[in-house]
């Protein structure tokens, strides 16, 4: 259930996705204002800033993470913060805990923090700019609901229209059957996911194949409305699922880096990370296996000739498999040419064992 006070204990799972947050942010900063003159990162639900004792919430872990960069003085773009919290207590108290850091900021950051609704605030910022015909700047948009009402897709789908604009979602499947005799519940369901395909998956036993089936029908509903790729890692505590965070970008690059913060993560207590396209994937431990990703990288390019490397690394960094681009070279093709697996065209690198940009490689078995 939602809590009813206005701060709370921080658990195990909302401590990994910060993590995640953290150290995506530490990689879309310097990108995104490098390219840029402003962008703009929300928190649409951003709570009170802080928890019961005193460790950092979202706002100022986002904040943080600009204020502590060592490219800081580097960034010269128009850094915006927006953060929204409908209720009134959460609010105030989140304006208080980030006014102590307002002398650490750059001249070149702002934050508002605003008491609404993420759909009422981001509904009335979309409006005004089609009035205006102009777009949102590049954003990063944090959405983590308690539940599954006040997210409805067709926000979600406005704010993917805008070019460079990325989403960070918590999709909470526990509560669709928790609630699904709740009066409003269907309705509530069509707004979350934008369509009403929903209901082909309300009365499949709870479990595993549920959880897939709802699990992929978001996915698809994001890349219908806007996503390129989307990358989901799952939460839990023991062996109980907490909730599946997806990111949804159109950038391959984006997607790339939130692969590379997911596998920074390394498991800790009782809380894990699994992703969506196996569920034997394992995160951040100090042997990994890396033979998933050759038989992706079979599949996907056996008896397809000679290909340019670059080719091969774009399929790493999308949203077909949970590695990322720096599994690829040393990792992967240097162990599958000294088994026969790949054939490298002479002439295309100077040194054997490395895949320079422009290298032709063959998969052969």
């Amino acid at each position: 259930m939602p809590p009813r006070t206005t701060t709370w204990s921080l658990e195990p799972h909302t401590r990994g996705k910060h993590l995640v947050l953290e150290n995506y942010l530490q990689a879309w900063l310097p990108i995104m204002t490098r390219w840029n003159g402003r962008v703009l990162f929300i928190d649409a639900f951003a709570g009170p800033g802080e928890y019961e004792c005193g460790e950092w919430g979202s706002p100022v872990i986002a904040l943080q993470a600009l204020i502590n960069h060592n490219a800081k003085r580097r960034m010269t773009s128009e850094i915006n913060y927006l953060f929204i919290e409908k209720e009134k207590e959460r609010s105030d108290y989140l304006g208080e805990v980030l006014e102590e850091l307002e002398e650490q900021l750059s001249p070149n950051c702002n934050y508002e923090v605003i008491n609404s609704t993420f759909d009422e605030t981001l509904a009335s910022v979309l409006d005004s700019i089609e009035e205006q015909r102009t777009r949102l700047a590049p954003a990063f948009v944090m959405i983590d609901p308690f539940g599954v009402s006040e997210t409805p897709m067709s926000t979600i789908g406005r704010i993917l229209q805008n070019p460079k604009s990325e989403v960070f979602i918590s999709f909470m499947y526990e509560w669709i059957n928790r609630f699904k005799e709740h009066h409003n519940f269907a309705r509530h369901l069509d707004d979350l996911f934008g369509c009403n395909e929903w209901r082909k998956g309300i009365d499949l036993p709870k479990g595993d194949y549920q959880k897939a089936f709802f699990h992929d029908l978001y996915k698809r509903q994001l890349k219908k409305n806007g996503a390129e790729y989307v990358v989901s890692f799952e939460l839990y505590e023991g062996h109980r699922h907490v909730y599946t965070i997806f990111f949804g970008t159109e950038d391959l690059t984006g997607c790339d880096k939130m692969k590379q913060a997911i596998w920074k993560i390394a498991p800790f207590g009782n809380f894990k990370f699994m992703g969506d396209l196996s569920n034997q994937i394992a995160l951040g431990p100090s042997v990994v296996d890396f033979e998933p990703l050759e038989r992706a990288l079979l599949e996907k390019f056996f008896g397809k000739g000679w290909l340019r490397i670059e080719s091969v690394m774009d399929f790493v960094k999308s949203d077909e498999t949970h590695f990322h681009s720096s599994h690829l070279k040393t990792m992967t093709l240097k162990p599958m040419e000294l088994a026969g697996k790949i054939e490298v065209k002479e002439g295309t690198r100077k040194r054997k064992g490395t895949y320079p940009n422009g290298t032709l490689i063959r998969f052969i078995k």
